[in-house]
């Protein structure tokens, strides 16, 4: 009887144009059934990012260069170190997008708006090296291109790219665990990735991950 119940609904959904079936519902849910289009792409984008993000990009951003070692390697090119460490995003004159870790002190930070910030020295000299982006509002989309296994090529047209994007972003600022209280003066641990189209650019690295140390 089950079966048949299973049946007649991929009938029903097939019956619907325009739509995508969804095979892996949790088992007592049915079927889901998401739009082809527009309609589809927050569901589409979630189920890629349940795939993908703990198993692949976590992972890809783990196996990062440390900050200071990564600015050894762009001091020799921009192009050489982001063929060699890094990923380049889509569409002429992008940016090049590397994963990157490392330890500092936190020099400076603003932890009351939603766009939340710290400004991290890394090699003890006493100024900042680079910010730490750690939302909820996140800018730019180094989150998405800095993985080869995100390609343009298998959206449907910019605006589901950049979802994506948005996507990401929010997820790694849900996950990420902000220490209570000023960071000004602590030692931080961190992972992240950062966007750069040219080597001297400023740093602003989208956070992934973060500690703090008194």
């Amino acid at each position: 009887m089950k079966s048949a119940f299973v049946i007649l609904g991929l009938a029903a959904a097939l019956a619907f144009p325009g739509c995508k079936i969804i095979k892996n519902a949790p088992e007592g849910e049915g079927t889901a059934v998401i739009p082809d289009g527009e309609a589809g792409d927050d569901a589409r984008i979630a189920a890629l990012l349940d795939k993908t993000y703990q198993a692949e990009l976590l992972p890809l951003i783990d196996r990062a260069l440390p900050a200071i070692t990564l600015r050894k390697v762009l001091a020799e090119g921009l192009d050489a170190a982001g063929a060699a460490h890094g990923n380049k995003g889509s569409g002429e004159g992008t940016a090049w997008n590397f994963a990157v870790k490392g330890e500092g002190k936190v020099v400076e930070a603003n932890l009351t708006s939603r766009a939340r910030k710290a400004m991290v020295d890394v090699d003890g000299d006493g100024a900042a090296d680079l910010t730490l982006q750690l939302g909820p509002v996140i800018k730019g989309t180094s989150l998405r291109d800095v993985a080869p296994f995100y390609r343009f090529g298998d959206f449907r047209d910019q605006i589901e790219f950049a979802k994506l994007a948005r996507a990401l972003n929010d997820r790694a600022s849900a996950a990420l665990q902000v220490p209570e209280g000023d960071l000004v003066g602590k030692t931080v641990t961190f992972s992240g990735t950062v966007d750069l189209k040219a080597a001297t650019d400023p740093w602003l690295v989208t956070a992934v991950t973060l500690s703090a140390a008194p």
